[in-house]
């Protein structure tokens, strides 16, 4: 229903009614000649039929006459009464031939034909037989009443088939009849019904272009509305469009196109020459250069150029434009200019802020060479000093010196990490990023040997599973190792084996939920412990820069670490998660794609 809507609603709708109409007329007309033909035929069959008749009634009538002549001349020897006889052999074949032209598309009679000429030829075998015994005086009764016999019963059969010649062809006019009349009964019906068809189909015609009519009428409201709502937005969105009609070389510009240029709605003629008047002199020859083309290539490229308006400000313009072509096959260039002047000094604002982002880059490049090297050389020294005042003489200083000493020791000791950690930091996000295929299980080995003197201490145990190859950046995937399995250690709980399983699947991100409802794979990987975890609240402020859960007297750290870990999965286009349970332990899930 909504295919035949569709097609109702289209100018082929219209078309094939026409096309359907002209086959009518042709149908109707050859329906006519048609019956034309027949009655012709029929007519003609008719005339046939009657010449058949009529030249077998002439053909056994001379057959007849040849046997009264014979009979008169038997009785009277006269040889006047012999003339019917010797003239009846041509007439016969003559009226015979006749017979046979009239009746050469019917089979039946054809075989009637060759029977009837058996039976002629009989009969006239016997007269001329019977003839020849008389005239020369053998008359022998007893064959002479022979072959009278054998004529007589010859003549029958010529009568018998002649009659059978006569009703086939009756037989076939009837048929003819029939036929014709079973044509000329269903005649008037397909006539009637073709009639029908036309009228349904012209008044479907003249109904479609009478609602075409008020489409057309809509449309030229909508359109009006339309258009009016295309000036309103070329006002808003401060661009112009303007149309170049291929055939005969003409412009057209809309009312903003003329605003854009500091002039009244269609204040002089729209040409590609008029324009060009406003463009900047300097950008004239790329201008030119750009637009020669355009209706060959049927394409024109975005390009920007300057003007000068009539008020005499410059302004950034953005021209770009193709061919369309309509349902005629007509083609014609519409093309947009945009003013970017804005937008041009917004991006020579944003070159100026990046240069100024650049130079404060250096400065920070300069402070992390400060604190790896200027400030961590008077750190070593206060490290050394104090370490030699606690050796020398410690035991000499006052109960409340030792403390100040042991906690400028303390702190020393906590400055020189920060700085370290700062410094990690700062790599994972300046390092070159260069990745490699690697396998993640020496990775894992290597972190381990890196932190064996803690794991001894701790007695932990690690247990994983194999870990896959990945193109990763080496060096800091085994940063992130380092960092999760050295937080697990950290927060281990006092009296109990640390245990740290570190598990590797292959999975689907749409089969994860906490991950993009995606089909990309991704390997999970999660660093699971029994430690003394935490609250499932503070699962994403663990991974802020400086955020400590914990008092800095009861655990060591800076709070940098995780972020390191975020840090490092986040420049592998990964995700990772913190899941924790208090006293229980927590689990760190990341996920990193397989490409």
């Amino acid at each position: 229903m909504f295919k035949y809507l569709q097609l109702y609603k289209s100018t082929i709708f219209l078309k094939v009614i026409f096309v359907l109409s002209i086959a009518i007329i042709f149908f109707i007309g050859g329906i006519t000649f048609k019956h034309i033909t027949v009655l012709k035929n029929s007519s003609i069959w008719l005339n046939k039929s009657y010449e058949v008749n009529t030249e077998l009634e002439r053909l056994i009538s001379y057959i007849k006459d040849a046997e009264t002549g014979q009979r008169g001349y038997l009785l009277s020897k006269d040889d006047s009464y012999l003339q019917p006889y010797y003239v009846s052999k041509d007439l016969v074949k003559v009226s015979f031939d006749k017979v046979s032209r009239l009746t050469k598309n019917s089979r039946t009679q054809q075989s009637n034909l060759k029977k009837l000429l058996y039976y002629i030829n009989k009969k006239q075998n016997y007269l001329s037989k019977s003839l020849y015994l008389i005239k020369q005086n053998k008359t022998d009764e007893i064959e002479l009443n022979k072959n009278l016999i054998e004529g007589k019963i010859a003549m029958d059969s010529i009568r018998y088939k002649i009659e059978d010649m006569m009703i086939a062809e009756k037989n076939l006019l009837n048929g003819r009849q029939k036929a014709y009349e079973d044509t000329m009964s269903y005649t008037p019906i397909f006539i009637y019904l073709t009639l029908l068809i036309t009228l349904f189909l012209i008044t479907s015609a003249f109904l479609k272009m009478n609602n075409d009519l008020s489409v057309l009428k809509k449309a030229n409201n909508v359109l009006m509305v339309s258009n009016e709502a295309n000036n309103l937005a070329e006002i808003v969105g401060n661009f112009g469009s303007w149309q170049l009609n291929i055939e005969n070389n003409t412009y057209i510009f809309s009312d903003n196109e003329y605003r854009l240029l500091g002039h009244l709605p269609q204040e002089f003629e729209a040409s590609l020459e008029s324009f060009l008047k406003f463009v900047h002199p300097e950008d004239l020859e790329f201008v030119i250069e750009k637009t020669k083309n355009m209706s060959v290539d049927n394409n024109l490229p975005p390009f920007t150029y300057r003007i000068i308006r009539k008020d005499g400000q410059i302004r950034y313009f953005r021209g770009l434009g193709r061919i369309v072509e309509n349902a005629s096959g007509n083609k014609t260039f519409i093309g947009t200019t945009s003013d970017v002047t804005e937008e041009i000094y917004d991006k020579k604002l944003i070159e100026d802020r990046n240069r100024e982002l650049e130079t404060t880059n250096k400065e920070l490049t300069a402070f992390n060479y400060i604190a790896s090297h200027d400030l961590q050389e008077p750190l070593r020294k206060i490290e050394t000093f104090i370490s030699r005042l606690v050796d020398k003489d410690f035991n000499n200083i006052s109960e409340t010196g030792q403390q100040y000493i042991t906690r400028i020791q303390s702190s020393a000791s906590r400055m020189r990490v920060l700085i370290d950690d700062l410094l990690q930091f700062s790599r994972t996000n300046k390092a070159e990023k260069v990745f490699e295929k690697t396998d993640l299980n020496s990775l894992l080995e290597n972190a381990r040997q890196e932190l064996g003197q803690l794991i001894e201490d701790k007695n932990a145990v690690i247990e994983n599973t194999d870990l896959p190859m990945l193109d990763i950046i080496p060096f800091q995937i085994q940063q992130l190792f380092v960092n999760l399995i050295g937080n697990s250690l950290k927060y281990s709980k006092e009296n109990v084996t640390p245990l740290i399983k570190i598990k590797s699947s292959l999975i689907v991100a749409k089969d994860e939920e906490l991950l993009p409802k995606t089909k990309d794979k991704f390997y999970k990987i999660s660093v699971e412990d029994n430690g003394i975890g935490f609250e499932q609240e503070y699962a994403n402020k663990i991974f802020i820069l400086f955020n400590r859960l914990h008092n800095k007297n009861q655990f060591d750290g800076t709070g940098i670490g995780l972020a390191i870990c975020k840090k490092i999965v986040e420049n592998h286009k990964g995700y990772i998660f913190a899941e924790g349970h208090p006293n229980e332990g927590s689990v760190f899930t990341i996920y990193l794609p397989t490409t």
